[in-house]
């Protein structure tokens, strides 16, 4: 995708209410109705068409090998050969599947690798009720991981042919995509983000989440690991942030570790947890890979936002996944 072949032309946010969404799933319907009625007052995006982007524990994402039949078959089939795959049943399920390549097994048959995706029907139909009562028409459901994915790739042609780790970090949900070619080879998605980092800042100084968020921003974690942590912010930062660190760095090694993976030749950052000091170090250090900011409106026209530069550069982390959805439905 070249440069300006998509623009941007509002971009808004809202703070939800504590408890509204839990880990990525809607548990207040009314709640997140509302919120999202008052972020389209404020944006004044002019369509109700939008695409839903779901991240929790209840998606399950398996690289799966099966025999191979037409996609319009396999399609029809999914349910039948599934069911083996998925920790749930699958009348609950919403199922779909991102075809990878066909191969042949060492009897000869024709395989088809592929994605398996498994979504709760009921996280989904909670989803996508919100948006429904917010007054908004839903034209899709996409996996947010898919998203991080297409934006990443439209902004990075250069590394189309290399293995890369893209890493989004929300504020309790990371989705982590290992993509060569633009193919996505693992997706992983961690119950952790910046939120996590800013609660334990706030229940190890008693207070409220948005100095906690302001002292967090400030301190930073560590370059090293377990440096220098005098003051109680700085142990809380490094003991959350260490773990993610620890679990990115872990994923990265789950999908090494798998038969015929290619190797990683770096690690982008997106989301607003990205921003986080120190944490570019820390995971270069960890996974001994380069460690680079994501670009996501380097492929973006920038149309009358109604934000500054400054504004735009502090949102470009956080419009990964919404831009990611949007590319989804242009293609």
């Amino acid at each position: 995708m070249g440069k300006g072949s998509a623009t941007l032309e509002r971009f808004g946010q809202v703070a939800l209410p504590v408890g509204a969404v839990r880990d990525g799933e809607v548990e207040d319907i009314a709640v997140v109705a509302g919120a999202i009625r008052q972020l389209w007052t404020q944006a004044k995006f002019s369509t109700k068409k939008v695409v839903v982007g779901v991240a929790n524990q209840k998606v399950v994402v398996r690289q799966v090998d099966l025999p191979w039949q037409p996609l319009s078959e396999l399609k029809k089939s999914l349910a039948f050969q599934a069911q083996d795959f998925i920790p749930m049943p699958v009348e609950q399920a919403i199922l779909d599947f991102h075809p990878l390549e066909e191969f042949h097994n060492d009897g000869g048959g024709r395989m088809l690798r592929v994605l398996l995706v498994a979504a709760s029907r009921e996280m989904v139909t909670s989803a996508l009720a919100a948006v429904e009562q917010a007054g908004l028409q839903p034209t899709m459901v996409d996996l947010t991981s898919f998203a991080v994915l297409r934006s990443q790739v439209s902004s990075s042609p250069g590394f189309a042919v290399e293995a890369e780790a893209l890493v989004d970090i929300g504020a309790s949900v990371t989705n982590i995509v290992v993509h060569q070619g633009g193919v996505p080879r693992f997706v992983r998605i961690l119950l952790m983000g910046g939120g996590d980092i800013t609660d334990a800042v706030a229940e190890r100084l008693g207070v409220a989440a948005e100095q906690a968020e302001s002292v967090k921003q400030t301190t930073g974690l560590s370059l090293v690991a377990g440096g220098v942590q005098a003051h109680p912010a700085n142990r809380a930062i490094e003991s959350t942030g260490g773990a993610f660190v620890e679990e990115v760095r872990g994923s990265l090694d789950y999908y090494l570790a798998q038969s015929g993976s290619a190797r990683i030749s770096r690690v982008v950052l997106s989301g607003g947890g990205s921003r986080l000091g120190g944490l570019v170090e820390r995971l270069t250090t960890a996974t001994r890979l380069p460690v680079e900011i994501a670009r996501p409106m380097s492929v973006l026209k920038i149309g009358k936002t109604g934000l500054t530069d400054e504004q735009l550069a502090y949102v470009e982390p956080m419009v990964t996944v919404p831009v990611g959805l949007a590319l989804g439905v242009a293609s």
